[in-house]
């Protein structure tokens, strides 16, 4: 079954709540349950951050994830709606191919996947995602992808070259 997302907008900022986890440890007086969000933050501009916040409620818990994603914001560059250039992004067992798509295509994706572009403000874009399906590092893998990506620029200024 494919995680469900719930977006929320702050601000200029939109929340995206791909995970919540719960977890129980067993005590002396029964089951004590916590909470683990894993919450991606946007700007739909090119600004995307991931956080994981984890307490003993439902709502603490994507407040931390909302926290730290705003924490660890990266700065993604982008060509129109789509990305420069195909990348491939590995986190763990998670492997995420993302490619570049022409006007129209829409995001081609698994929910993950699709939530960490959307805040990007990527519209058009194709990926696969190889090994594990968890959304953890899923969403990890595809940040470290769009961590890789050069605008044409920067590609000419290092190559010191002109590309057409």
């Amino acid at each position: 079954m494919p995680p469900k997302t719930k977006e929320r907008q702050q601000g200029e900022l939109s929340e995206v709540v791909v995970k919540i986890k719960r977890c129980s440890a067993v005590v002396k007086g029964g089951r004590r349950f916590s909470f683990a969000a894993l919450v991606v933050v946007g700007d739909k501009k090119g600004k995307i951050g991931l956080g994981y916040g984890k307490a003993n409620e439902v709502p603490p818990s994507v407040e931390k994830g909302r926290k730290q994603g705003m924490r660890s914001m990266v700065t993604v560059p982008l060509e129109g709606s789509t990305i420069p250039h195909k990348v491939v992004g590995v986190y763990g067992g998670a492997k995420v191919v993302l490619l570049p798509a022409s006007e129209g295509t829409g995001v081609i994706a698994g929910a993950a996947v699709r939530a960490v572009c959307e805040s990007a403000g990527i519209h058009n874009i194709l990926t696969k995602s190889f090994g594990s399906n968890n959304p953890v590092p899923l969403v990890k893998a595809t940040i470290e992808a769009l961590k890789q990506l050069r605008p044409k620029s920067e590609v000419e200024r290092l190559r010191g070259v002109t590309l057409s």
